[in-house]
């Protein structure tokens, strides 16, 4: 009997003890989370920006006493300015190629305003769309070509800032020439000239701001008109970069090239250089190498501190080298440079295929983006890029 009445009290106690467990927690959850909507509520802050008085693009006025301009202008600054890591990194690489857009704009006749649609078709970055535009300014393929642009497996001049921007004003003027106003030019690189003309004869409207366009072409100018603001008032949007923090432009040296290189990695090493930085230069570099056509000429872009402290730079006369005062040991430069397809047999490896074309391991694994040591499976077609005086030489 007493063990029972024993067992019973201390059940009895663990039962108390634990329900106080139970309460002294939920009051401990309670009060941090009490502590915490205090303390979120205290110290953050989202912010309404207030629209400015006056805004213009290429010299004409934004007409934000209409409400649907203000509400449509106010949705792309919020958006832009409350995407705080986008925005920031646009404003250090604009510092780096808005002065040469810029350039390339005013000799051309081109509003200096211009600028801001690289900016919002690509954020300064070589990039491409699902649709298949690719660069800083987001060239198609076809309207590329249409516009002087060179775009093949090796050369892709979407990704040349200067030829691309200089074919970007051969667009504008077009479209000026037809449009006869600069904010209905910005909506055509959207949706193109025709479809601005199409919608200015169905609603018999000639002004930007009064037509009725698609969603994404009714932001379109906004988008740019927003990033404009931003990048000329930062600091008022909340963005604070101190100059050193700005990437700053690469000065080059360019290299005249008339001959085609079978390896710009190797070039680049031989020229006190690397690939990595050839690529990052010359992005409009599609390929290892590059075939020069008879008669044709390409400028390639070397760090001018690497030239510099080099034996080259007795020689650099402008900023400029020929390609004949690089250094090419092993180096074929024979026009033109021929796209081989050998088919992985049993038991070959880039070693061996690299033997057998009189190449190197390196070249092959590059060529085809391998990894060193990968294997390769029987019937794989694998790259080889050779000379038509090696081709002339190799045995079957």
């Amino acid at each position: 009997m007493q063990n029972i009445i024993r067992n019973s009290a201390v059940g009895i106690v663990s039962g108390v003890v634990f329900v106080l467990v139970i309460l002294l927690l939920e009051s401990h959850t309670q009060t941090e989370e009490k502590k915490n909507l205090e303390e979120f509520q205290l110290y953050y802050k989202v912010y309404s920006l207030a629209l400015p008085k006056a805004i213009s693009f290429a010299g004409t006025k934004v007409p934000l006493s209409d409400y649907d301009v203000a509400e449509r202008y106010d949705k792309e600054i919020l958006t832009n300015v409350y995407w705080q890591s986008q925005t920031l990194l646009m404003l250090k690489r604009a510092n780096r190629y808005l002065p040469t857009i810029e350039k390339i704009l005013a000799a051309n006749g081109i509003p200096e305003d211009f600028k801001y649609v690289a900016l919002a078709e690509s954020g300064l970055q070589n990039v491409v769309s699902p649709a298949g535009a690719a660069g800083f300014w987001q060239f198609m393929d076809k309207t590329g070509k249409r516009y002087g642009l060179e775009i093949s497996e090796e050369i892709d001049e979407r990704y040349h800032l200067e030829k691309a921007t200089y074919a970007a004003c051969l667009y504008f003027k077009e479209a000026y020439s037809q449009l006869k106003d600069w904010s209905l030019v910005a909506a055509s690189y959207n949706m193109g000239i025709e479809g601005v003309k199409k919608q200015i004869r169905a609603q018999e409207i000639s002004n930007y701001y009064d037509l009725y366009l698609n969603v994404e072409t009714a932001r379109y100018l906004f988008r740019i008109i927003a990033i404009k603001d931003i990048c000329e008032n930062p600091m008022l949007y909340g963005f604070n970069i101190a100059p050193t923090d700005m990437y700053q432009n690469v000065s080059t040296v360019k290299i005249r090239i008339d001959l085609s290189i079978t390896s710009l990695a190797k070039w680049s090493i031989q020229n006190n250089c690397n690939y990595k930085l050839v690529k990052l230069l010359n992005p409009w570099l599609r390929k290892p190498f590059i075939s020069v056509p008879l008669g044709k000429i390409y400028y390639i872009a070397l760090p001018k501190n690497k030239i510099m402290t080099s034996s080259l730079a007795k020689k650099v006369i402008n900023d400029t080298l020929t390609f004949e005062e690089t250094k090419q040991s092993e180096l074929n430069k024979v026009d033109p440079i021929t796209e081989i397809f050998h088919t992985v047999l049993k038991g070959e490896t880039s070693k061996s295929i690299a033997e057998r074309y009189q190449v190197t391991e390196e070249d092959i694994n590059i060529w085809n983006e391998l990894s060193s040591g990968t294997s390769l499976k029987p019937g794989t077609k694998i790259k080889v890029y050779k000379s038509t005086l090696e081709n002339q030489e190799q045995k079957p």
